[in-house]
């Protein structure tokens, strides 16, 4: 199962744009839009729960749901536009959220992570209204996904310089989309699965 990320809030977001055109070419999703979700950040109160529940390895808790899904999944393609040099909030909760020993990463004796997820690809699909510099937001989900979470292999698929005065966006994103060998669904869901 292919899970597609949604961590774009517009609903004509040119980064969910780019993030559809992937996944025509890759195959059937399912969505998980994070804007529609109920997540909250760990606070003190979830944070206590989170470790009963770790420490009697009851991992099924409705808690841990979002953990298991991305886990599960085979391929991941995560979008979030370049908000502020990083990637916007509901993207950090998530994130969060699924940082579960146990389920998404466990450690060695030597203290070491060792990835627990099925993935062998990640994808992160991001766009910019100025220049995109990776250090925010692709290098740290890159270095989650590889080191911590077991996901051999991660890439940035992007769209930059989509604001700058004088350009045209629309011209701009069609040539990132044709640069990676992907073409635009007039159907905007495309074909996903829920």
């Amino acid at each position: 199962m292919i899970l597609y990320i949604n961590a774009c809030a517009r609903p004509d977001s040119r980064t969910d744009r780019l993030a559809r055109a992937l996944l025509q070419k890759l195959g059937p999703y399912e969505e998980l839009r994070l804007y529609d979700e109920p997540l909250r950040p760990m606070d003190a109160h979830r944070i206590a729960l989170r470790d009963a529940l770790l420490s009697q390895k009851d991992y099924g808790a409705e808690m841990f749901r979002y953990a298991r899904q991305f886990a599960a999944a085979e391929q991941i393609v995560l979008s979030a536009p370049l908000w502020d040099l990083s990637f916007p909030a509901q993207l950090k909760i998530y994130l969060e959220n699924i940082f579960v020993t146990g389920i998404v990463t466990r450690y060695s004796e030597a203290g070491l992570p060792v990835g627990l997820c099925r993935a062998k690809k990640l994808y992160y699909v991001s766009t910019s209204g100025g220049p995109y510099d990776p250090r925010f937001g692709f290098d740290q989900l890159r270095a989650m996904a590889t080191e911590n979470f077991g996901i051999p292999e991660a890439e940035l698929v992007k769209a930059e310089l989509l604001d700058i005065d004088g350009c045209d966006p629309e011209a701009i994103l069609h040539k990132a989309m044709a640069d990676y060998g992907l073409t635009e669904t007039t159907d905007k869901e495309g074909g996903h699965a829920t």
